[in-house]
C-alpha cells in the first residue's frame, strides 16, 4: 500500500481534529479567567514560585475581594492581571486578551482602555501638578478623546464618586479619602471593562475606608465596570458577594455571601466558605481542619452517595489519640495542682 494510502475505515485528519477537540477541557466562561497560573521570579539566584497553578474565574460585572497573607501571591496576580507583569506559564485571560501572548503595543493599548488601575499608596495614583479634573482627563487624552468631551466625562465621573468639589483642586489640598476617590475616578476616564484595586483601603481609617468602598462599589453598579479588590483587611472582603483566598499560589477557598427573604418577610444574610477545585481535582483543606484532626502528607478517601469523606490515616489517628491523651493528662495535673494550692492556702489560713 502506498505511504499516502490512507487504510480503509480510518478516520481521516479533520476527524481526529474534531476529535481531540471535543475531548480537550472547556474553558470556564468569564471575563477574567486564570488556569494553572504560574510565576516564577529568580532572585540572587533562588527561585521563588509565587504562584504555583492558581485558577480563578471572574464573571463581567462581579465585584470580588482577593484576600492571603503576605507572600501567598495575590499582589503578583494583579500584577499579571492589569498588564504589569507576565506570567511564566498556564494561560490568563481578560476580556478576550491572551496576556501571555501579547506584545508590546497591544499590551500598551490593554492597559489604556480596557483595564484600570488603584494603588494602595495615594500618591502613586495622581500627578501632584495637575488639578483633580486633569488627572482624569490626562489617560482620556492618550486615548485621543476630544478634548470638550474629556472635561464633560471627568466632570460626571467626579460627581459620581462625591468629589466634584475637588475638580480644580491639586491632590496636596485633599484628603487621603478624597485623593483615593479621585483614583477611582481615573481609572474609570477611559471606560474600563476591569478595575484592580491594591489594597485601596490600606492608609485610611476605617471611615475613611467605607466611603472610598463605597465610591467602588457605585463605579461598579452605576459604570458597569468589573472590580477585582486585593485586601487584607476583613471589613473590605466582607462587603463583596465573592471572598477568594490564596494560599501558596493557589486560590485555596472562596466565601459567598447572599441575601435571602425567610419567610417573616426579614432579609437573612448568609456567607458559606467552599473550598476550590481545580481543572486536576486538587484542593486545599483550611488549616483549623487539618491542623484539628492531625491530617497530614496523606488521608484516606470514601466515596459516598453524596459526598466524599476525608479521614487520616492511622499515623495521624494515632497522633491525635496521643493529643488528646496529652491534653487529658495536662488537665489533670493543672486540677491537681489548684487542689494542691487551695489546700495550702487552707491550712495556712487555720
Amino acid at each position: 500500500m502506498p505511504v499516502h494510502q490512507q487504510p480503509i475505515g480510518a478516520p481521516d485528519l479533520d476527524e481526529l481534529r474534531r476529535r481531540a477537540v471535543a475531548a480537550a477541557p472547556q474553558r470556564e466562561a468569564g471575563l477574567v479567567v486564570c488556569e494553572n497560573l504560574v510565576r516564577i521570579y529568580q532572585s540572587e539566584g533562588v527561585e521563588v514560585q509565587a504562584l504555583q497553578g492558581l485558577d480563578l474565574t471572574v464573571a463581567e460585572g462581579e465585584m470580588i475581594a482577593v484576600v492571603g497573607a503576605s507572600g501567598s501571591g495575590k499582589s503578583t496576580l494583579l500584577g499579571i492581571l492589569s498588564g504589569q507583569d507576565v506570567p511564566t506559564a498556564g494561560s490568563a485571560e481578560v476580556a478576550g486578551y491572551d496576556l501571555l501572548a501579547m506584545k508590546g503595543r497591544e499590551r500598551l493599548g490593554y492597559r489604556r482602555s480596557t483595564v484600570g488601575f488603584v494603588l494602595q499608596q495615594t500618591s502613586r495614583n495622581l500627578l501632584p501638578y495637575l488639578t483633580a479634573a486633569e488627572n482624569v482627563m490626562l489617560p482620556m487624552t492618550y486615548a485621543g478623546i476630544k478634548r470638550s468631551r474629556r472635561r464633560a466625562r471627568a466632570e460626571e465621573l467626579l460627581d459620581l464618586l462625591s468629589v466634584g468639589h475637588c475638580r480644580d483642586r491639586t491632590p496636596d489640598t485633599l484628603s487621603g479619602g478624597e485623593q483615593q476617590r479621585v483614583a477611582i475616578a481615573v481609572a474609570n476616564a477611559n471606560e474600563p471593562r476591569v478595575l484592580f484595586a491594591d489594597e485601596p483601603t490600606g492608609q485610611l481609617d476605617t471611615a475613611t475606608s467605607d466611603e472610598v468602598f463605597a465610591a467602588l462599589r457605585r463605579a461598579n453598579e452605576e459604570l458597569g465596570v468589573t472590580v477585582v479588590v486585593v485586601t487584607h483587611d476583613a471589613l473590605v472582603s466582607e462587603q463583596v458577594q465573592r471572598t477568594v483566598r490564596i494560599r501558596d499560589g493557589r486560590t485555596s477557598t472562596e466565601v459567598l455571601r447572599r441575601v435571602a427573604t425567610g419567610e417573616d418577610g426579614v432579609e437573612v444574610h448568609t456567607a458559606e466558605e467552599y473550598a476550590v477545585l481545580d481543572g486536576s481535582g486538587r484542593l486545599q483543606l483550611p488549616g483549623e481542619f487539618t491542623e484539628r484532626l492531625h491530617l497530614r502528607k496523606r488521608v484516606r478517601l470514601v466515596l459516598e452517595s453524596d459526598h466524599v469523606g476525608v479521614w487520616p490515616d492511622e499515623t495521624a489517628r494515632r497522633a491525635r489519640a496521643d493529643a488528646q491523651d496529652a491534653r487529658s493528662a495536662q488537665d489533670a495535673r493543672s486540677a491537681q495542682d489548684a487542689r494542691s494550692a487551695q489546700d495550702t492556702e487552707d491550712t495556712q489560713n487555720t
